[in-house]
């Protein structure tokens, strides 16, 4: 069984800094592609970020480029979302996902699975 566990939400300041983990269980974390989304009040869920496998290549949405970091520990089955500058409009609930699809080349295809923990609450303060 799928077991997705996300951590280190928070309460911030516009300008500061969060680091989100999440914990993956019940597959080859090693052999997936991995992911983030997020669901801003009244918005769809969006993709955030999305890092290959090995974690040698990730991309991310036009709107944290530059700002956010995705990056993976094999050995410890968990994957990382380091948000520097936040702004207000980061406010949202932020999930992992191990993708149905992914290629780097082509980010736009990404898709999600089925499978997705509780979220990390971040709320970026003006």
């Amino acid at each position: 069984q799928v077991q997705l566990l996300e951590s280190g939400g928070g309460l911030v300041q516009a300008g500061g800094s969060l680091r989100l983990s999440c914990a993956a269980s019940g597959f080859t974390f090693s052999s997936y592609a991995m992911s983030w989304y997020r669901r801003a009040p009244g918005k769809e869920r969006e993709l955030v970020a999305a890092i290959t496998s090995t974690g040698g290549l990730a991309n991310y949405a036009d709107s944290v480029k530059g700002r956010f970091t995705i990056s993976r520990d094999n050995a410890k089955n968990t994957v990382y979302l380091q948000m520097n500058s936040l702004k207000p409009e980061d406010t949202a609930v932020y999930y992992c996902n191990r993708p149905r699809y992914h290629d780097p080349s082509y980010p736009l295809r990404t898709r999600p699975g089925d499978d997705w923990g509780q979220g990390a609450q971040v709320t970026v303060s003006s």
